[in-house]
């Protein structure tokens, strides 16, 4: 399989995650103008399976390093697999939260409020289980994104009541998403090897681990995803009648969604094997600051907010920025 073995490179990838986590949402803004989210739900499931065998298939099975996809998945423990698959459940809950967080509050909101909290305790958790890189800086760097979730969510609560609709319930969603979100890379990482050249017996490599994590997220989209079609959060019921009834564009928005997502992910577990844990998800999900930008001058997302608020955004984007920053400088330590 295809593999990086140095740390600059890691991190040129995990800046590719970083691109990809923090653009994807734009196919759901896209396909929302004819299409329910919970619809484009979907799609971005299967765009992530999909992807994900493409790559086991090509990158996963050539290359002199490791073990190729099937030989890799044909070894791997069941209790590797089925943490690997638990994570990819547990993601897909947080990832629907944030879908409902974007369409609620919008992608400047969702993203540095629930993909920040993410963030902070991703960094944490990962780094309790397996230590690498300075913690201080770590520690600096966490509390700078964490001041950064607390002046976007300043920003958005001086919007004026008629566009920041359903704001607490936004909020509440993002924070939710974040908690979840927080947890997910912890389950993949206890399945992988953390040494992909020489690999020990019942774990598995990048791309098996991303084929199976995709399993868990469209095995457990049935139960989540019907939930939330019986049971919006806004507008009727839908059935799966609505979804057949989806033009190809519609159902393309969200098969290009799950694979950019799934570009990112790959990216970062690739990585994780030289950054590890704590740095490769961390500085992936810089992706907050990507769909901040994407929100705030592309979507225009705070246009009505009154004067002082663009200061209170220049402060989130250049603390998450430097907090970012010592995140990788903690990881070359």
């Amino acid at each position: 399989m295809v593999i990086v073995q140095n740390y600059a490179l890691a991190v040129t990838l995990c800046v590719v995650t970083m691109l990809c986590w923090g653009s994807w949402a734009n196919t759901q803004k896209l396909a929302s103008r004819s299409w329910r989210f919970e619809l484009f739900y979907w799609d971005y499931a299967l765009g992530v399976l999909a992807a994900s065998v493409v790559y086991a298939f090509t990158l996963g099975s050539f290359g002199g390093a490791g073990r190729s996809f099937v030989h890799d998945l044909s070894q791997a423990s069941l209790t590797a697999l089925g943490s690997i698959f638990l994570g990819g459940a547990v993601f897909n809950a947080a990832n629907i939260l944030l879908v409902v967080g974007i369409a609620l509050a919008g992608m400047a909101v969702a993203f540095p409020v629930g993909i920040g909290l993410a963030l902070v305790l991703g960094v944490l958790v990962n780094y309790l289980s397996q230590p690498r890189g300075d913690p201080l800086w770590l520690l600096a760097g966490v509390g700078l994104v964490t001041l950064a979730i607390v002046l976007d969510a300043l920003a958005y609560g001086r919007l004026p009541e008629r566009t920041a609709r359903n704001r607490n319930a936004g909020l509440a969603v993002a924070l939710l998403c974040g908690v979840l979100m927080g947890f997910f890379y912890r389950f993949v990482a206890r399945g992988m090897s953390t040494n992909f050249v020489q690999m020990p017996a019942g774990l598995v490599g990048p791309y098996t681990a991303m084929v199976v994590f995709s399993l868990g997220l469209v095995v457990s989209n049935v139960v989540f995803n019907t939930l939330l079609m019986r049971f919006p959060v806004a507008g009727p019921p839908l059935s799966i009648r609505d979804y057949w009834s989806g033009s190809f564009r519609d159902h393309g928005w969200g098969l290009l969604g799950g694979a950019i997502w799934t570009t990112g992910m790959l990216m970062s577990i690739v990585a994780f094997g030289v950054a590890g844990p704590a740095i490769s998800y961390g500085l992936g999900q810089g992706a907050t600051l990507v769909a901040a930008l994407w929100g705030v001058f592309v979507w225009k997302e705070f246009a009505h907010a009154p004067p002082g608020t663009s200061r209170l955004l220049v402060a989130m984007f250049t603390a998450y920025l430097c907090g970012l920053g010592l995140i990788i400088y903690a990881g070359a330590q």
